[in-house]
Formats: C-alpha cells, structure tokens, sequence
C-alpha cells in the first residue's frame, strides 16, 4: 500500500516542524474493524457533527494540512471545510469516499485492506468503478453504540488531502478527541 496523496497529480503537501505526526504504521483491515468498533458515539447530534469538523479544522491549522473534510449524517451535509491548500480534486475524494462508506458501511481504509490482503485490488474484487468508490483511507463510518431501537450508523467523517494513512489517521485522532477516548 501506498500513502500517496487523494490527488496524485497534485504537489504532494509535506508538513514540518514538531507537530507533524510520523507516518502511522500500516493497518490489518481487522486492525482497522477494531477502530471501527471502539470509536462510537452514545449519543450523536449536528453539535457532534460541528465538534467533529471543528477539531480536524484545529489539527490540521496547527499542522499546516491542506485537507477538505466533511461530516455527513444520514441525508445531509453537517460540516465542511476546505482549508488552505486543497483543492476541488479533494472534494471528487470526498464524494467517492463517502459513497463507499455509505455503501459498504465501513472505513475506506478497512476495504483497502482488505483488498490488499486478499491479493487482489479494491476494483477487481468488489466490481465497483473507482470513478464513483475510493478504498483510500479517510473515510470513517459514524455509529452509535449497539442499541435494540435505533440504527447503528449516523453518519460519516471523510478527511482528503494527505496520504490515505494520514487522512485515516486524522479523522481517528479526531474520533478519539471529541469522544475522550485514545
């Protein structure tokens, strides 16, 4: 796997300084279902939604990352940004990884895994056109706790800029920030 950027045609963006995070190791696609798993919400409203944009705007500002990242709930845009830097070949990643999401209902990053580990890529093994599905990280499904009256998925968090692991790894660390969990 590589940790090319969402927009390969574009200058690669690459921070400096002491906040820029190492490069994230490489994830199994059941490393990936474990994030899914821990990373759920009790409850999750718009204000969740604008806490979870607002905390990747914060990172990314203070990393200097050109990303785009969007909260989805189930029929509508909750929050977007598109920070210095990004450009509209993000918001194309945004659209493709969110479709995927939406689809399949786990992380962009968990089918590239996938994928990868069986040997085969996304496109071969699933039949889906990468014109409209990206299995590149930075697509994060947004669930509530398992409940008996009430539907485990909310949502989506999508970040696109990085390379597929740091996108991924932002829209964790993010997760892992509004919902007090490391």
């Amino acid at each position: 796997m590589t940790g090319a950027p969402d927009a390969p045609e574009a200058t690669p963006h690459t921070p400096t300084g002491p906040s820029h995070p190492p490069d994230p190791p490489v994830p199994s696609a059941a490393d990936v279902l474990a994030q899914e798993a821990s990373l759920v919400f009790e409850t999750f409203d718009r204000d969740t939604a604008v806490d979870l944009g607002l905390a990747a705007v914060a990172l990314a500002r203070a990393r200097g990352l050109p990303i785009v990242v969007e909260v989805k709930g189930v029929d509508q845009v909750l929050f977007r940004a598109a920070l210095p830097g990004s450009s509209v070949n993000n918001d194309q990643w945004i659209t493709r990884k969110t479709a995927l999401v939406e689809l399949g209902g786990h992380s962009t990053l968990y089918y590239r895994r996938l994928h990868e580990e069986a040997g085969q890529t996304f496109t071969e093994q699933s039949g889906l056109s990468e014109e409209h599905y990206a299995a590149h990280g930075g697509g994060f499904p947004l669930n509530l706790a398992a409940g008996p009256d009430r539907p485990t998925r909310v949502g989506v968090m999508v970040v696109s800029g990085l390379p597929q692991l740091l996108d991924h790894a932002l829209v964790v660390e993010c997760l892992q920030k509004v919902l007090g969990s490391s």
